[in-house]
């Protein structure tokens, strides 16, 4: 027997495998950023992140400047259905989908804050696995529900040899950490329905029912007038189905007041005292008008904890878990001024999904971008973005999208709704390339394409420091404390500059040197750290992966005593291995 803890998991092919990813810094592009030219508000936001690159490298960068700041994830990934959509490769072998959304998930919750949650959309092609999935990456206890999405009518199939027609897809939504409390449904009240008004004479016969007293009006003996909705007004309630086993007035109703027709009289007002929660110390009962008719109804005041609250004339109701959304997918085709086929997300459902879990001020990322409809109602909700998104679209789609919003040329969606009317901005980035590169002895050096700046950034990154150049102490590019300061250079340095560099630190600070070279000893000062670069970080993780999106290669063989008949998926699979094998670069890899 085995002392080895088990636990409940989800196994395939390669799970233990795990990338070593590099830490790369993120290059802005000035001419792709984008800013309004003048602020339309106080609450313009201008440091929204879009990022071109692989999503789980990106996401890696991001890391340090934002783990545990983020307070809503929207993801909508490939769905692995085998089908090749315009924009994504969508037919991912189910093992490899699986690690790569475990990969991302993974880092997702690094990034999120402790009262954060994560949305992530998918059909059942996968949805089963990537709930079992989730509850392993967030705990099953911070699972909170699947939110059902109809994104087609019944009418509209997809293919006319399909078995079955696929109008629902799932949002899984998780909170990081116990405590996260998602904004409910905001139930506004008024008097509205407050509008009935009751005038009577004197009562024709009095009577005990139940305890309490009865007082009898026939038609004639009063009156119920309908006018403005106001706190000394009565609201008209159906005394029939649940209401006669679900408060006080309806089981009164069922229990004495059912059947008095027959004695009574029809049209007969009933005022019982004694019931209710009201300000009125009775209630008003009528019976039925016909002799037909069974129901009756009984007027209700405005209860009394609405009275002494209003002030706060709202109250809560608990999240939907179904949309019928099939209107807005069908119309959302050109949203924002650009087409996506296959896969575009109406604003509709992301302004849901933001005003549930989400506050303005508060950081949004999706890490599969697509044309870009969470940022843009992000955008529009007050909410800061960050987007990520690997294929061409990204500039063919999303920027010009984008401009549009923060522009106030972007009618459509929910701009009306959201009174939106322009303003603010994003940065756009490019994930720097790999930091080593080999050269033409096949020996490990810094890529060229890497300025002094860049590799300090780096270099800050990889060895755990903030990147913070000092604009008059040229050695303190970087801090981990108050104290500890680091300084990259590509020069070597010798014994007189490293006791020039010893001296200016003191012995109250310490500083990590980061050279391609020195002369002397190593530990000669005990304020300097030295380490040689590349060589101190060519074991911290890979290098030379630019694309995390699909590696075939770690599809295991088939045995040779197996029959391997040939399907297109598989052949497929083959001829995509051999293709990137035979690359004789380090760089490659399918868009996702």
């Amino acid at each position: 027997m085995t002392n080895k803890k088990q636990k409940l998991e989800l196994t395939w092919i390669g799970k233990d495998q795990r990338p070593r990813l590099e830490p790369r810094i993120l290059v802005e592009d000035d001419a792709r950023s984008y800013h309004a030219a003048k602020r339309v508000s106080d609450h313009d936001l201008f440091d929204n992140k879009l990022i071109f690159g692989d999503n789980l490298l990106a996401l890696k960068a991001l890391e340090q400047e934002y783990a545990g700041k983020v307070k809503c994830v929207y993801i909508d990934p490939p769905y692995n259905t085998g089908n090749a959509f315009e924009h994504y490769d969508d037919g991912l072998e189910h093992s490899i989908w699986l690690g790569l959304m475990r990969d991302r998930l993974e880092s997702l919750r690094v990034l999120l804050r402790d009262d954060g949650f994560i949305c992530c959309h998918i059909d059942d092609s996968e949805g089963q696995y990537l709930k079992v999935l989730m509850d392993e990456v967030f705990g099953r206890s911070n699972y909170l529900s699947t939110i059902y999405v109809q994104v087609r009518y019944a009418e509209k199939t997809l293919k006319q040899d399909m078995d079955f027609h696929k109008q629902i897809e799932q949002i899984h939504v998780y909170r990081k950490e116990y405590g996260a409390k998602p904004n409910l449904n905001i139930k506004e009240h008024s008097f509205e329905k407050f509008c009935y008004y009751i005038n009577v004479k004197e009562p024709f016969a009095t009577e005990t029912l139940g305890g309490k007293k009865v007082e009898l009006f026939r038609p004639g003996e009063y009156e119920i007038v309908q006018g403005e909705g106001g706190e000394k007004g009565l609201k008209e309630i159906w005394a029939t189905g649940s209401i006669l086993d679900g408060n006080s007035s309806g089981r009164f109703f069922r229990d004495y007041l059912t059947g008095r027709p027959s004695s009574d009289g029809l049209g007969i007002l009933y005022r019982v005292w004694g019931i209710g929660d009201d300000q009125f110390p009775f209630r008003y009962f009528t019976g039925p008008k016909k002799e037909s008719a069974t129901k009756g109804k009984y007027f209700q005041g405005v209860p009394n904890d609405k009275l002494d609250n209003k002030a706060n004339s709202s109250s809560t109701t608990p999240i939907e878990n179904f949309y019928d959304l099939a209107g807005s997918f069908g119309n959302c085709r050109q949203e924002g001024g650009v087409e996506f086929r296959s896969g575009k997300k109406p604003e509709a459902l992301l302004n849901i999904i933001l005003k549930h879990f989400s506050n303005p001020g508060d950081i949004v990322l999706d890490s599969f971008a697509g044309s870009g409809s969470t940022g843009a109602v992000a955008h529009k909700m007050g909410r800061r973005w960050i987007m990520i998104e690997l294929g061409e679209h990204c500039h063919t789609h999303i920027i010009p999208r984008l401009r549009k919003v923060i522009d106030g040329e972007d009618k459509g969606g929910i701009t009306e709704a959201a009174s939106w009317k322009g303003g603010g901005g994003f940065r756009y980035y490019a994930l720097a390339p790999s930091l080593i590169t080999m050269d033409k002895y096949n020996q490990a050096v810094i890529n060229k394409e890497y300025n002094p700046a860049m590799l300090t950034q780096a270099m800050c990154k990889l060895m755990g420091f903030t990147y913070a150049p000092s604009e008059t102490v040229y050695w303190q590019q970087g801090h981990s404390t108050e104290t500890d300061f680091i300084y990259v250079t590509t020069q070597t340095l010798d014994q007189a500059q490293l006791a020039a560099l010893s001296e200016e630190v003191g012995d109250k600070r310490s500083l990590l040197i980061c050279c391609s070279a020195f002369r002397g000893k190593a530990d000669a000062f005990e304020n300097l750290t030295l380490r040689k670069i590349p060589r101190a970080v060519l074991t911290k993780c890979e290098w030379g992966h630019d694309d995390y999106s699909l590696n075939v290669q770690n599809l295991p063989l088939a045995e040779e005593d197996q029959v391997d008949i040939p399907t297109p998926r598989k052949e497929k699979a083959k001829a995509r291995a051999k293709a990137k094998s035979a690359e004789p670069s380090l760089f490659g890899g399918d868009d996702e």
